[in-house]
């Protein structure tokens, strides 16, 4: 009997220790796995959200809150200076670019591509990551050669102040700030408002 025991019952015993001890390591394994795989989508869930939400915005998801954009326009421009950029003419005067229309002259942001050699006055630099910019009254600009050229800025630049005639709009229920199609938020920053940039308004978009 007692040999019957050494030789079935225990190595048999053995197995089923061995094999308790396999599942329980299976076991421990596949659950860390899931958690890792987890947590990578939903790491990669929200890349994927704040990434599409912070850069180019179609215009059809933007909404206005005034039913009219704020139009800025005077009569006369002392001392301007006329800038052609592709076909069009701006009306430099101020520290601010104009256009006219029926006899006015009305204010513009100059698009992305307009090129200077002298910046505005009161113009503050802007430092993002490795981009130097020039801000003026809302228009960012960087120094290509000898002359300086209007470019959207990147997302997460920081600002501290706004032009008056910026307009408040609502994307997906949140209310942004917006100015010659770039998005802001307001953020604090060492307890002092701020305004981050958080996208580009995609006026092409159809």
């Amino acid at each position: 009997m007692k040999a019957y025991i050494k030789a079935f019952v225990l190595p048999s015993l053995f197995m089923v220790a061995i094999i308790s001890q396999v599942t329980a390591q299976t076991r421990r394994t596949t659950t860390t796995n899931r958690t890792v795989k987890t947590t990578r989508t939903n790491t990669a869930k929200v890349e994927t959200t704040k990434s599409s939400a912070t850069k180019r915005i179609p215009n059809t998801r933007v909404t206005y809150k005034t039913p009219k954009r704020k139009v800025v326009s005077v009569r006369t421009l002392p001392n301007r200076t006329v800038i052609t950029h592709r076909g069009q003419n701006y009306y430099y005067s101020n520290n601010k670019y104009y256009t006219q229309s029926r006899g006015r002259y009305i204010v513009i942001a100059p698009k992305v591509g307009f090129r200077v050699h002298v910046l505005p006055t009161q113009y503050t630099r802007v430092r993002f990551n490795t981009f130097n910019y020039y801000n003026a009254q809302g228009v960012f600009y960087v120094q290509v050669n000898n002359e300086y050229e209007v470019v959207d800025p990147e997302i997460g630049t920081i600002v501290y102040e706004l032009p008056d005639d910026y307009e408040k709009v609502i994307i997906d229920g949140l209310t942004y700030y917006e100015y010659a199609n770039i998005l802001y938020e307001k953020v604090q920053i060492n307890g002092a408002r701020a305004y981050e940039v958080v996208g580009i308004i995609d006026m092409e978009y159809k």
